[in-house]
């Protein structure tokens, strides 16, 4: 009796100290990223680049009927396209009409992607064919 007693008691405690220790597991950092990304709203800006550079651009447009001006953070993961092909940053010049999609985080606005509109490139090729 005395050993079934022990044994219960010694199973009760090594249960009892394998809930502390998964309960003191940390959680994995990325998860909490991704979960704290998804929390974020995705917000759209359009308007015309008043200034572009690798790291960041600035777009001027309207915000209910207000004019405003926005300053994106650009990081590698910023899809950047115009006319269906992959720009960079530096590409994008003043006048450029864009739509921005982009979250705010840590106080910043950070372009998930840019669409530049028609233009750039194509513009200049296309009036020089007509000639």
């Amino acid at each position: 009796m005395k050993k079934l007693l022990a044994l219960v008691v010694a199973l009760a405690f090594a249960a009892g100290s394998a809930g502390v220790v998964v309960a003191q597991a940390p959680t994995p950092a990325p998860a909490e990223k991704k979960a704290e990304m998804k929390k974020m709203p995705v917000k759209n800006a359009n308007g015309t680049v008043k200034a572009a550079s690798a790291d960041s651009i600035v777009v001027a447009g309207k915000e209910k009927s207000k004019e405003v001006e926005w300053t994106f953070a650009v990081d590698p993961k910023t899809s950047i396209r115009r006319g269906g092909k992959s720009i960079t940053a530096a590409d994008l010049k003043p006048g450029d009409s864009v739509h921005v999609r982009y979250m705010d985080m840590d106080g910043k606005a950070v372009a998930h992607s840019i669409m530049a509109k028609g233009g750039g490139m194509m513009k200049k090729e296309a009036k020089t064919e007509k000639k």
